[in-house]
């Protein structure tokens, strides 16, 4: 009889150990980096503050080619972070906020570029350099009120792609 409980024990743990690897977040390999100070749209994805679908789970992958101006840089997984209509929480900034960068694969940069709008806000040169795993950069909002969407991108020096990140704001 005890023979026959602990086969029923190892089959039974044996049966719901796929299923706790199935439920647990799986490790991030296709790592890269995201703006996260002030939370943009995916960091708050990944903190939990809106309920986005996949992205919760590897904020710093929204890659796509350069020179886009969506939030998700085409990637159709990630479509909830170009809906202006959700929730986004604004974090109230004066006419100077410091962005930073969190990298989590550290990939030598061409530049770092802000956009409201259609409009450059800021441009930093990456040098080429690989970036430490933190970076900011002071952009001044003058001339920008109220709530604004701020597209933050990071263009990677040795591919034709970047990263994106937008961050809502309240400019006052």
């Amino acid at each position: 009889m005890k023979a026959n409980r602990k086969i029923l024990a190892g089959l039974a743990g044996a049966a719901l150990a796929p299923v706790l690897v199935l439920v647990s977040p799986a490790g991030i390999a296709s790592a890269h980096g995201y703006a996260n100070s002030p939370a943009s749209r995916q960091a708050q994805c990944a903190q939990g503050v809106l309920d986005c679908g996949e992205i919760k789970y590897e904020p710093q992958s929204v890659e796509g080619p350069k020179g886009l101006h969506s939030c998700n840089g085409g990637l159709a997984q990630f479509a909830e972070l170009n809906d202006n209509s959700k929730p986004w929480q604004a974090a109230s900034v004066g006419k100077t906020v410091t962005f930073t960068w969190t990298f989590t694969a550290r990939h030598s940069t061409a530049s770092y570029e802000y956009f409201i709008g259609d409009e450059k806000v800021a441009s930093f040169d990456g040098h080429n350099h690989q970036p430490p795993e933190t970076v900011t950069h002071q952009v001044d909002l003058s001339g920008h009120t109220g709530r604004q969407t701020v597209l933050a991108v990071w263009n990677i020096a040795d591919t034709a792609n970047a990263f994106y990140s937008c961050i809502d704001l309240q400019v006052g």
